[in-house]
């Protein structure tokens, strides 16, 4: 007969059993993506996934086969205006060099670590949002760009994402699959001609994180560069993660204007990074999601549409979005100052809108300006004329005051 075993030999012996429990039960820490990459959420580690197979996500994900999946192609026609969209509000976006932030290969994209003081409010949101994360979307050469978001058919060179989650929360996880529990910033990035400064924070560094896994650390710098110099003006929907596992609880934040980075940054955007079998990450975007009856709003009044230079329709699809004759964003320059003269690019359409929407505004100013002068005029000789009579009869007033005196009542 073996001797009974000790309780505290027993409890020794679960020791492990209780490590792996933990394991597995543990949260990622804000900032581990795990396989997502649009949000760092955590879970489904079991199931790899990749944008050659975004037609079984469905299968795998079952909110990836909702009815509030994005992206979605933005028709400038149908958008409507609300003026509770104020402008947003970004706080602790500039962050001291001292600071380093994780920027990863995921094998998806580029990922930047963002620290949670880094807030989001405005906007009409109901309570402010704390950065996690931001990543970017790109195609693969000129023949096809990489946007997610497409605005009158028009699909844009590149997307950036900033991923912020309710304060209501205490993590990105957690907030992840709650309703409103997401807000994420999108910019359009499209070609320009000029190296673009802020951008370099991250592109410098691809070569040191080529491969998936990868790993470097980036000095602080004011991530609100990396968005266009005017963000009151946007677009806004209820929509989902654009990568499994598809979580419907994102509040969108489309920008009306683009970020123009230089072709060689595009380039180096679409061809340093490696994913699965040490391919290149190219085509990172995934394809249109049907409205199903939602609405799209927009923090400005929108303008006499026009169909931008080059912006015909969209060859890839997944949804019922049609393109429609419609001005995309207007083009933003490197760093966030305006620029002219760039050619023929997307952003024109915009721009000679605004020139068109002025030169009504002036022949409206002199018009308005030219009534309210001489409406200022007669009032003007209204009130001499009532001054010169009234001075009158205070001279005869005064004159009978001093007459001798009289038995005519009405003398005065």
């Amino acid at each position: 007969m073996r001797p009974a075993k000790s309780p505290r030999l027993r409890l020794w012996s679960l020791l492990p059993l209780l490590l792996l429990l933990w394991a597995a039960w543990r949260p990622c820490a804000a900032g581990d993506e795990g396989e997502d990459g649009d949000a760092g959420v955590a879970g489904h580690k079991d199931h790899h996934w990749s944008y050659k197979d975004m037609p079984e996500w469905a299968s795998e994900f079952s909110h990836c086969g909702g009815h509030m999946q994005s992206p979605i192609n933005i028709n400038t026609s149908t958008v409507s205006f609300n003026a509770r969209l104020e402008p947003l509000l970004l706080s602790g976006y500039d962050l001291p060099p001292e600071e380093t932030l994780p920027l990863k290969n995921n094998g998806h994209t580029v990922l930047l670590g963002l620290p949670r003081k880094m807030t989001l409010g405005g906007g009409g949101f109901p309570q402010p949002y704390q950065a996690a994360q931001l990543h970017l979307h790109w195609g693969s050469g000129s023949a096809r760009p990489g946007s997610e978001h497409t605005v009158d058919g028009h699909r844009y060179a590149g997307e950036i994402h900033v991923v912020h989650y309710s304060s209501r929360f205490e993590s990105l996880q957690e907030a992840a699959s709650e309703p409103g529990g997401l807000a994420v910033l999108a910019a359009f990035l499209q070609v320009g001609t000029e190296t673009n400064e802020p951008y370099e924070h991250i592109l410098q560094q691809l070569r040191e994180i080529q491969e998936e896994g990868e790993e470097t650390a980036v000095a602080g710098f004011d991530v609100a560069k990396l968005l266009p110099y005017d963000i009151d003006r946007y677009f806004r929907y209820n929509g989902s993660l654009t990568t499994p596992p598809c979580y419907q609880t994102v509040n969108w934040t489309v920008f009306n204007r683009t970020v123009q980075l230089s072709q060689d940054q595009i380039s180096v955007l679409e061809e340093t990074l490696q994913g699965d079998d040490d391919e290149p990450i190219q085509g990172n975007f995934r394809l249109l999601q049907g409205l199903h009856g939602r609405s799209v709003l927009s923090s400005f009044h929108s303008l006499k549409k026009v169909q931008p230079p080059g912006g015909g329709p969209s060859e890839e699809g997944g949804g019922s979005a049609e393109p429609e004759a419609g001005g995309g964003p207007s083009s933003a320059p490197p760093g966030g100052a305006p620029r002219d003269g760039l050619g023929q690019t997307p952003g024109e359409g915009a721009e000679k809108r605004v020139g068109v929407s002025l030169r009504t505004g002036d022949v409206l100013a002199i018009l308005f300006g030219s009534l309210f002068a001489a409406t200022a005029l007669a009032f003007l000789f209204y009130v001499l004329k009532h001054r010169r009579q009234a001075g009158r009869a205070q001279a005869k007033k005064s004159a009978a005051l001093f007459a001798p005196a009289s038995t005519d009542e009405h003398v005065l």
